[in-house]
C-alpha cells in the first residue's frame, strides 16, 4: 500500500515541476514562453498517456506488475532528469510528452494490485494511502518546482527531482506479486491456491501473436466493461469534474499570482501547502468514511464522492468572487479537503465493480475516458481564456468548473448500480469455488480403489 503509493507519488512530483516552474521558464529568453504555451506544456504529456493506458492495462491484467511498475519508473525517473538538457520549447514538449507514458502504465498496475492485496472492506483506506501520496506528490511537485527553480534553475530541478525515482524501482521489484482475484476470493472463505499462477513470459508465442491477441483482448474488454452500469455512469461522471479540477490545479498558483498580489515563488508555495493541507487530510478521512459506510450506505463509494465534489466545487467557487487572500486560502483549503474525500472511496467503487480479471483494463479505459474527454485540453483552455479576458483566471475558472456539478450528478446515477454491480462479482466467485469443489471431489472419488 505504501510503496505502490510513493510509486503515484514520485510520478506526481515530475508531472507538477511545470506548474511550479512556470514563471522561471517564462523567464528564460531562449524558451520565449507564453501563457499557451505553458498551457501546452503541461497538457503534453496526457496524449501519450490516453495512447497507452488501455493497453497498458491489458498488460496489467496479464503480466507480472511488480515488474512492469519497476521497469517504467526507470523510464521515466531518466526522462525527467534528462529534461533540463533541451534548450528550446519544441524539445521540451517531445521530452514532457514522453512522461505520459509513466502513469498510463503504472496506475492500472497498482489499482489492480491494490484490488488483489486488500480485501473489500479495507481497500477504501488502501486507495486513501495511495491518493494522499499522490496529492503529497502534486504539492511537491509544485512547492520543489517554485522553490528550486529559484535557487538553482529549471535545468538543475528536473535532475534533481527525477534521480530518486529509480532508488524506488528497485524496493518495487520485491513486491509479492498476487495471484488475481486473491483477495475476492479470501473475501468469500476461498483457497487462492487453486488459482492458476499466471507468471509465463510475455511474447512467449511471439510479438505478431502478442498484438493480435492484444487487439481481439481489447475489444472484449471493451464490451465486458462497458456492460457494467456502474462504469459507464462513473466514466461519464469523471471525465467531466477531472477536466474542471484539471484546468483550475494547472493554473492555480498563476491566480495567486494575478488575481491575488502573492509574489512569485510564494505562490507555489502556498498551492503545495494547500494540497498538502487539505487534500492529504481529506483523502485519509474518504478512506475512512468509504469503509466504514461500504455496508451501511447504498452506493456509498459512488454517493460518498458525489456530495463531496458538489460541496468541494461550491467552495471553490465562492473563492473565485473578488475576495483578498486571506479569504481565498480558507475556502479552498476546506474546499480541497471535501474534494479530496472523493477521491479513495471512487477508486474503491470502481475496483468493487469490476471483476479480477479485468481490473487493470478498467483503470485503463477509465484513464483514457479521462484524458480524452477531461483533462487533455483542460490546462489549454484555461489559459486560452484567461488570455481573452485580459488575463483574467477569475473569470476564466468561473467559466470551467460549472462540469463538475454534472459529474457528480453522474455518479448519483452510478450509485443506483454499484451493490448489484458488485454482488454479481461475489456470486460468480462463489459459484467458481462451488464447481471447483465439486470437481475436486470427483476426482477424489474416482481415485479410490474399488471395494
Amino acid at each position: 500500500m505504501w510503496l505502490l503509493g510513493l510509486v503515484i507519488m514520485v510520478d506526481q512530483i515530475d508531472v507538477a515541476l511545470v506548474r511550479g516552474l512556470t514563471t522561471v521558464l517564462k523567464e528564460d529568453p531562449r524558451l520565449h514562453m507564453t501563457d499557451l504555451k505553458i498551457g501546452i506544456l503541461q497538457s503534453s504529456f496526457v496524449v501519450v498517456n490516453g495512447l497507452i493506458t488501455v493497453p497498458a492495462g491489458y498488460l496489467a491484467d496479464r503480466w507480472i506488475r511488480t515488474r512492469t511498475i519497476g521497469h517504467t519508473i526507470i523510464g521515466w525517473s531518466l526522462i525527467t532528469a534528462i529534461t533540463g538538457a533541451f534548450a528550446n520549447f519544441g524539445w521540451l514538449i517531445g521530452v514532457r510528452s514522453a512522461l505520459g507514458f509513466g502513469q498510463a502504465v503504472t496506475e492500472p498496475s497498482c489499482a489492480s494490485l491494490l484490488g488483489d492485496y486488500y480485501e473489500p472492506e479495507r481497500r477504501g483506506r488502501a486507495f486513501s494511502i495511495q491518493q494522499m501520496l499522490l496529492l503529497g506528490g502534486g504539492g511537491l511537485g509544485v512547492g520543489l518546482g517554485g522553490g528550486l527553480g529559484q535557487l538553482i534553475g529549471w535545468r538543475a530541478t528536473f535532475l534533481v527531482c527525477g534521480l530518486p525515482g529509480i532508488l524506488l524501482a528497485f524496493v518495487v521489484y520485491r513486491l509479492r506479486e498476487p495471484l488475481r482475484g486473491e483477495a475476492d476470493r479470501a473475501h468469500v472463505g476461498g483457497d487462492v491456491a487453486v488459482m492458476e499462477d499466471e507468471r509465463k513470459p510475455l511474447f512467449d508465442e511471439g510479438l505478431g501473436v502478442f498484438l493480435r491477441d492484444l487487439v481481439k483482448g481489447l475489444r472484449a474488454d471493451a464490451r465486458t466493461i462497458l456492460a457494467i452500469p456502474t462504469m459507464r455512469y462513473a466514466l461519464v461522471g469523471v471525465s467531466a469534474l477531472l477536466f474542471s479540477i484539471t484546468a483550475v490545479g494547472s493554473a492555480l498558483p498563476q491566480f495567486y499570482e494575478r488575481q491575488l498580489g502573492v509574489k512569485t515563488g510564494t505562490a507555489e508555495v502556498y498551492v503545495g501547502l494547500l494540497i498538502i493541507l487539505g487534500g492529504v487530510p481529506g483523502v485519509l478521512a474518504g478512506g475512512w468514511l468509504a469503509d466504514r459506510f461500504q455496508n451501511r450506505v447504498r452506493g456509498a463509494r459512488m454517493a460518498i464522492p458525489a456530495y463531496c465534489l458538489l460541496v468541494g466545487n461550491s467552495l471553490f467557487l465562492l473563492s473565485y468572487l473578488r475576495l483578498p487572500f486571506v479569504a481565498v486560502f480558507p475556502l479552498e483549503l476546506v474546499g480541497l479537503f471535501a474534494v479530496a474525500m472523493a477521491i479513495p472511496a471512487l477508486r474503491a467503487g470502481l475496483t468493487d465493480a469490476v471483476p479480477a480479471n479485468l481490473r487493470g483494463a478498467g483503470f485503463g479505459f477509465f484513464n483514457l475516458t479521462a484524458v480524452m474527454f477531461g483533462t487533455a485540453a483542460a490546462p489549454v483552455l484555461v489559459f486560452a481564456l484567461a488570455g481573452i479576458f485580459d488575463e483574467n483566471l477569475r473569470t476564466a475558472f468561473l467559466i470551467v468548473s460549472p462540469p463538475v456539478f454534472v459529474g457528480a450528478l453522474m455518479l448519483l446515477r452510478a450509485r443506483n448500480h454499484l451493490d448489484e454491480d458488485a454482488a454479481k462479482i461475489f456470486m460468480a466467485i462463489a459459484e467458481a469455488m462451488q464447481a471447483q469443489q465439486a470437481e475436486d471431489e470427483a476426482r477424489a472419488a474416482a481415485a479410490e480403489p474399488e471395494a
